[in-house]
């Protein structure tokens, strides 16, 4: 697990731009929200779900995340059809916030083939990329707070 700028970032994860992550195992993708989103974000109150069986493309809001402070999107790091949503998450939306890349995960994506998804995932953030990810929002976050001060 990689630890970059007190974010946990775990190595072997995509990520997309609007902090969804990936965890390849063959077509299969689990996907959930990064520590560096609840850090942000605050208590998770509310997560509204997309269904089994949905549709999604990569880059596609599929789903809201709210906190005490705003409303987040969940958007798919990767096309494809929802194969399993986190029914723990309808009990207890906090445990994005305890275990965002365990308990904490949200839904399954089976992809439509493997080249497909090998394709995709090029378009996502992954190793030596996360470091410069990391450092682009924590500009992009004290820029937004030194304009609302």
């Amino acid at each position: 697990m990689a630890d970059i700028k007190g974010y946990n970032m775990p190595d072997e994860l995509y990520y997309h731009e609007e902090h969804s992550w990936a965890r390849v195992e063959g077509t299969k993708v689990t996907v959930g929200m990064t520590d560096m989103f609840q850090k942000e974000a605050g208590d998770i109150v509310f997560v509204d779900l997309p269904e089994e069986e949905d549709e999604v493309s990569q880059g596609e809001t599929c789903g809201k995340i709210q906190s005490r402070k705003w409303i987040g999107k969940l958007v798919a790091p990767v096309s494809g059809e929802i194969l399993e949503i986190n029914e723990e998450m309808e009990e207890d939306t906090g445990l994005i916030n305890t275990d965002p890349y365990g308990d904490g995960w949200i839904l399954v994506i089976e992809a439509e083939d493997e080249d497909g998804l090998q394709s995709e995932l090029k378009n996502l953030i992954h190793g030596d990329a996360v470091q410069d990810f990391i450092d682009k929002e924590i500009a992009k976050t004290e820029e937004e707070k030194a304009k609302a001060e």
